[in-house]
This record gives C-alpha cells, sequence and structure tokens, in this order.
C-alpha cells in the first residue's frame, strides 16, 4: 500500500551552502523568495531627472550643422579631385607657386619641366628678368638718395610706381609666356614672346637715353653719366 506522506529516497536533498543555520540530515529546507530590494545607492538618487527640451534640441542641431558641413568639406573635396583628374587627363600641368622657396609668389620649374635642350636658354631669360627686378629696385634706391640730396619728389614717386608695375608686368607679359613656349613648344607664345621683349628692349633703350622730351631728360643712367664726368673733368 502507498503512503503519501513517505519521503522519496530518491529525491535529491536541497542545501543552501551559504546558510549558517545548519539543517539536520534528512530534512528538506527551502530558501525562501528573497524579498525585492531597492538596489539604488540611496533614496534620494532614484528620482527621475528632468533634461530640458532645449538642450536635446540645441544638440540635434548642431549634429545636423556638422553633418552638413562635413558634406559640404567631402563635396568640395570631390570637385577638387575631379578637377585635378580633369587637368591631368588633358595633359596640362599645374603651376603651383615653388619660387622662391622661403615665399613662393610664382611657379618655375625649369630643370623638370622644360626640355634639355632648352634649359640653357630658360635659365638666361629667368636671369634677365631677375636683373630687371633687381635694377628696378637699385633705381629706387639711387632715387631716394638722390631725393635727400635735393632732389624732387616727383622722379622718387615715379621709380616706386615704375618698381611696383615693371616686375609683375615683365613676368606676365614675356617670361612666363616664353615658360609656356619652351615648355608646350607652342608657336602662339613664341610670337607674343619676341613681341612684347621688343617693345620692352625699345623701353629700356629709351629710359637709358633719357630723351629730354621725356620727364625732363632725367633718368638714373643720365645722372650716373653725369656724375662720372663731372669728377673727371671738374668745372674749371
Amino acid at each position: 500500500m502507498i503512503r503519501q506522506n513517505d519521503p522519496n529516497p530518491f529525491d535529491e536533498e536541497e542545501v543552501n551552502p551559504f546558510s549558517k543555520v545548519a539543517t539536520a540530515p534528512g530534512s528538506r529546507s527551502r530558501v525562501p523568495p528573497a524579498a525585492s530590494a531597492n538596489l539604488g545607492f540611496n533614496d534620494k538618487y532614484d528620482a527621475t531627472v528632468d533634461i530640458p527640451l532645449d538642450t536635446l534640441n540645441d544638440s540635434n542641431k548642431k549634429e545636423k550643422e556638422l553633418a552638413a558641413w562635413e558634406a559640404d568639406l567631402k563635396r568640395k573635396e570631390k570637385d577638387i579631385k575631379r578637377r585635378e583628374d580633369a587637368v591631368s587627363k588633358k595633359g596640362i600641368p599645374t603651376e603651383d607657386k615653388n619660387w622662391p622657396s622661403f615665399f613662393p609668389i610664382i611657379h618655375n620649374d625649369i630643370a623638370n619641366e622644360i626640355p634639355v635642350d632648352a634649359q640653357r636658354l630658360q635659365y638666361l631669360a629667368f636671369a634677365s628678368w631677375l636683373g630687371i627686378v633687381l635694377c628696378l629696385v637699385f633705381n629706387i634706391i639711387a632715387v631716394i638718395v638722390c631725393w635727400i640730396k635735393g632732389g624732387g619728389a616727383k622722379i622718387f614717386l615715379l621709380a616706386i610706381i615704375y618698381a611696383l608695375v615693371g616686375c609683375p608686368l615683365s613676368y606676365v607679359l614675356w617670361y612666363r609666356p616664353l615658360y609656356r613656349a619652351m615648355r608646350t613648344n607652342s608657336a602662339l607664345n613664341f610670337g607674343w614672346f619676341f613681341l612684347v621683349y621688343a617693345i620692352h628692349i625699345c623701353f629700356c633703350i629709351v629710359a637709358a637715353i633719357a630723351p629730354p622730351i621725356v620727364f625732363g631728360g632725367k633718368s638714373l643712367t643720365q645722372r650716373l653719366i653725369w656724375d662720372l664726368s663731372y669728377k673727371a673733368i671738374p668745372p674749371s
């Protein structure tokens, strides 16, 4: 006859190893369910924090602005890359400013862009252009000295204008066309160079002679010749 209250001999005994209370063998101990406790650090930290909606709106607005700025930057980078690719496909070299090295203001790379057989002529042309720049700077210094010793201010202003206009115009009108003509073997650039350089030579001759019909016959060359003549043949 089966007894309902008899323990099952094959039933495992539930023992809590972390319990400090010793249980008698053969007894069935059951761990009562733990009461739900507050897992927060303290009651005062469990309060709900209210975040203003304005702060959220500002952060969303800044994120949108940053995303728009990043998209615009990527678009510009793609546009620049597209232009560079188009230029490289057409075989047009870029003219980045690389001279002088400490403060680049012009593009000049004769060793890498000009054919070997034309490099010597191009170096001579570059030396000629540098000579013009140095002469115009020396002209300003000489006119300043003349002005200090009693010369008028008109010729000083003319020397300043001549230097400020002559240096960039000589580069743009004849040196750069010659550089491009040497690089691409362009007949049009060669023709433009010969025309402008001939006009420039005529202008230099007129400025050196200084005829009386222009600026009262005053020029640096005439002044030097007059000083040398005065020292060689003193007045009686």
